[in-house]
């Protein structure tokens, strides 16, 4: 079996790279071993775009994200790491799915595996719990916003035993509400109003699960809410967000046009856009959930599906 593991996640906005390598491995919760990231790297592709309209992937949309996809290739240093690729929300929801699983077999020689939802939920637990102290209660929560759905599950130790995917993100928040993008300057109460009802409404699967005691949120949402709520780009480290903070993060970005908002500390340029409704799936979940705050995770679920992967090769061998 191979030291290093990697894996290429087409999300519906961004397109990821993790190569991890487990012989050289720090220990997480309950003594779990946890392989060393050897490269990380993040670009916004966004594949989703005008999937609303159209329901299948855009040429461009897809030229771009295979660009990335090529560049990441390389990372994989000729076959010396075990080499995954995955696809989310976008890739379950396109008609025309199998015409980028193709084009990107022919760049990497790799299968895509198209996650479904409980699927990429329990990658982003098993992802996330890895870095959760040993003091947290039992069973943890794992909450996972991406561009296209909203993954939840909860569990006790390193698997999930429930799981729900929702079917709101904040690339297809901001379709639906427009005005959350800021292109028209001012966002409107009516807009904040209507799209924090249409998460609850999508939202309502995420209160069925068994009560968790500590909840993680993972994610690019929740990465980049936490850099602004801070002032300042944060790169590792977990760290603990309340709702209040992103209820204030929130209501700034509302109040500045899409040009100013590039200027606030800490924002991802890849994200200006679609934020304000990342940050309002986030806070409306943990109200939902009963959690005034949660901690913000960097282990999510390209680590989490690298670690399932690697305890499958293991149970087989």
């Amino acid at each position: 079996m191979k030291d290093c593991s990697g894996v290429i996640s087409v999300g519906t906005n961004s397109t990821r790279l993790l190569v991890v390598n487990f012989s050289a491995k720090r220990f997480g919760l309950f003594g779990d071993p946890v392989a060393r990231i050897v490269k990380q790297r993040s670009v916004g592709t966004r594949i989703g775009e005008g999937l609303k309209e159209s329901g299948h992937l855009r040429e461009d949309a897809m030229e771009r994200t295979l660009e990335t996809v090529r560049e990441y290739r390389n990372a994989f240093n000729g076959g010396k790491v075990e080499e995954y690729v995955i696809a989310t929300s976008a890739l379950r929801r396109a008609d025309n799915a199998r015409d980028f699983v193709d084009r990107v077999r022919e760049v990497t020689g790799v299968d895509v595996a198209i996650l479904d939802g409980a699927e990429e939920a329990k990658a982003s637990f098993r992802g996330a719990v890895t870095s959760l102290d040993d003091s947290e209660q039992l069973h943890a929560g794992v909450l996972d916003t991406g561009g296209g759905s909203t993954e939840y599950a909860v569990g006790a130790h390193e698997h999930a035993e429930e799981t729900v995917s929702c079917e709101v993100g904040a690339v297809r928040l901001t379709e639906w509400f427009p005005a959350l993008a800021g292109h028209n300057g001012l966002v409107d109460n009516a807009s904040i109003d209507g799209a924090r009802r249409k998460t609850r409404e999508l939202l309502e699967p995420i209160v069925r699960p068994l009560p968790a005691e500590a909840l993680a949120i993972v994610g690019g949402s929740a990465t980049t809410a936490l850099a602004v709520v801070r002032g300042h780009p944060v790169r590792f480290g977990d760290a603990e967000v309340t709702r209040d903070k992103l209820q204030s993060a929130l209501n700034t970005l509302c109040e500045l046009p899409l040009a100013k908002r590039r200027t606030v500390p800490g924002m991802n340029p890849q994200r200006v856009d679609i934020l304000p409704a990342g940050i309002l799936i986030l806070d409306t979940a943990l109200e939902m959930l009963g959690h005034d705050c949660a901690t913000v995770s960097y282990s999510d679920l390209l680590l989490g599906y690298l670690l399932l992967q690697r305890e499958k090769n293991e149970a087989l061998s």
